[in-house]
C-alpha cells in the first residue's frame, strides 16, 4: 500500500455508535504531537481491518509487528525523506508515520535523502545519511 506524504498519522481504533452517530477516537498523543489541531478539519481514510494488516509493511516490504505506542521505525532500517526543518543545534529533522520525529545530521531543510536509522528511542529516532548523490 502506498501511503501519501501529506499522512499527518497513522492509528488503529475502532469505530463506536454513540447517540445516533458513529466515533473514531483520535489518541491525545497525536494531539500532543503537534499534527493535528483540536477544532481543525481532516480527511479520514478508514481501512478494514485485512487492509490495516498490508498498511503495516515497513518501506524494505517486510512486515511489521509495531503496534500503534510503538516507534515507527526501527534500527537499520532504511528510507528516504524530506527534512522539514533544522534543528537548534543544526540537524534536520523529519517526520514519519504519526508525526515521530526522526534527527539527520548533515542535511538541509528541502533536502531528499536516504537514511538509515541508527539509534531509537521511545520519542525520536537517529539516522544517518545512507549515500549523498554527487552532481558535480
Amino acid at each position: 500500500m502506498e501511503i501519501p506524504t501529506q499522512l499527518r498519522c497513522l492509528f488503529g481504533g475502532a469505530v463506536e455508535q454513540q447517540d445516533g452517530t458513529y466515533l473514531i477516537e483520535i489518541p491525545e498523543r497525536e494531539i500532543d504531537l503537534g499534527d493535528l489541531q483540536q477544532g481543525e478539519t481532516y480527511r479520514v481514510a478508514v481501512l478494514g481491518a485485512s487492509a490495516t494488516d498490508d498498511a503495516t509493511e515497513t518501506p524494505t516490504g517486510s512486515q511489521s509487528e509495531r503496534t500503534p505506542s510503538t516507534p515507527p521505525v526501527a534500527e537499520g532500517e532504511q528510507r528516504t525523506v524530506e527534512i522539514e526543518d533544522i534543528g537548534e543545534q543544526g540537524d534536520g529533522i523529519t517526520r514519519v508515520e504519526r508525526g515521530f520525529v526522526v534527527i539527520v545530521p548533515d542535511t538541509e531543510r528541502g533536502e531528499r535523502v536516504p537514511i538509515e536509522i541508527t539509534d531509537v528511542t521511545e520519542n525520536v529516532a537517529f539516522a544517518e545519511v545512507a549515500e549523498r548523490e554527487n552532481y558535480d
